[in-house]
């Protein structure tokens, strides 16, 4: 390969629509891949190394290409990433000089992390190959597994799938993850980015962790108890088997995999019904607000904001405790939810459009 040759790798971010706080139950999200994008440009050196350059966060890293990385760091995603694709038989064996830049807000939510890791993990398949045929399924479940479980985190698989596969996705989240794209792509979406930094792992792990142990002792009375079939009635039958503490953690689990099913349904319709869409948005954020308790004063303020100024419906996005939120907006009332959420004290607010997946370009 000619050395003046560049090949830029591109993986957007994401908002997710509906299923927040789902996907590490098994239970399934619908997400959208935006167009704001980390990209990877690569060009071959000769010192069998990858220099890694990331301008945006004034930071650099550099590796042989022989590491075999044998202990992680935190969130070494990188490393992580080297692992797993050699288990896909993916060697590297030529050095790279690499500059990776992009658009994407950083702690805001959008799974800027996992567009990186998504970025890196295609350019690793595309550069140097695997024991399968690659498509956008296995970058997804490749960067999964190097996110998430190489390093034992609470997440689960959205992020990643909806970085690679790209649209708008119905994604079952269990071992098999079959996954949908939606056609009723037109949602004229804002994004506002608080600027709150938020404690993702944290919180992540702490839900996770409490949701999980609601099921686990409902399953232990009743191991007939199926979360992926239950229906808001289960919420009155089963939960006086929990403590107190408990039951609003099963409370959210079952009410938001309702709200996801029927907006599954809805935006499955020939045409479809915006109003409604942004009813189920407002009522999925209500949940997320006043049960899980994972929004902060600021975040309620922009939602308030956003809907007072012609938003259909809003949510917040990502894990929680700051990040952003996402609203649907006619097109007409766009620019003034903006200034309201602006106004309301985002640190940015902008329009999106839905994109797609990770993808190569070749200069």
């Amino acid at each position: 390969m000619s050395t003046n040759i560049k090949t830029t790798i591109k993986a957007p971010g994401r908002i997710c629509l509906f299923g927040d706080h789902q996907d590490y139950l098994g239970l399934p999200i619908i997400a959208c891949a935006i167009n704001r994008f980390i990209e990877i440009t690569s060009v071959v050196n000769t010192d069998k190394f990858f220099s890694i350059e990331m301008p945006d966060i004034n930071s650099s890293r550099r590796f042989s290409i022989y590491e075999k990385f044998e202990s992680l760091e935190k969130e070494d995603f990188f490393a992580s990433a080297i692992r797993v694709v050699k288990k896909y038989g993916c060697i590297p064996d030529t050095g790279y000089t690499i500059t990776i830049q992009g658009d994407i807000p950083i702690n805001a939510g959008l799974s800027s992390s996992s567009a990186l890791v998504v970025a890196w993990v295609h350019f690793l398949l595309e550069t140097f190959g695997c024991n399968q045929p690659i498509t956008k399924q296995l970058i997804a479940q490749i960067s999964y597994e190097a996110e998430v479980v190489e390093h034992n985190s609470p997440g689960g698989k959205m992020d990643q799938y909806t970085s690679a596969l790209g649209g708008v996705i119905f994604l079952e989240t269990n071992d098999d993850s079959p996954f949908e794209h939606l056609k009723n792509t037109q949602l004229n979406l804002v994004v506002g980015a608080s600027g709150e930094p938020k404690d993702t792992l944290g919180i992540l792990g702490s839900l996770k962790e409490k949701a999980q142990l609601a099921i686990k002792i409902i399953k232990n009375e009743f191991p007939d108890f199926d979360l992926n079939n239950a229906s808001l009635e289960a919420i009155d039958r089963y939960d006086y088997v929990l403590p107190q503490s408990l039951k609003p953690y099963f409370y959210a689990a079952i009410n938001n995999h309702v709200i996801t099913k029927k907006a599954y349904k809805a935006l499955k319709e020939t045409t479809i019904d915006l109003d409604k869409i942004g009813d189920l948005m407002n009522q999925h954020h209500q949940v997320l607000k006043n049960i899980l308790k994972i929004t902060t004063p600021k975040i309620d303020k922009m939602i308030a904001a956003a809907l007072a100024a012609g938003a259909i419906g809003a949510k917040i996005v990502g894990s929680g405790g700051g990040g952003s939120i996402c609203a649907m907006v006619p097109k007409k009332n766009q620019k003034l939810v903006i200034e309201a959420m602006l106004m309301a004290g985002a640190k940015n607010a902008f329009a999106v459009l839905v994109a797609t997946g990770s993808h190569k370009i070749t200069s």
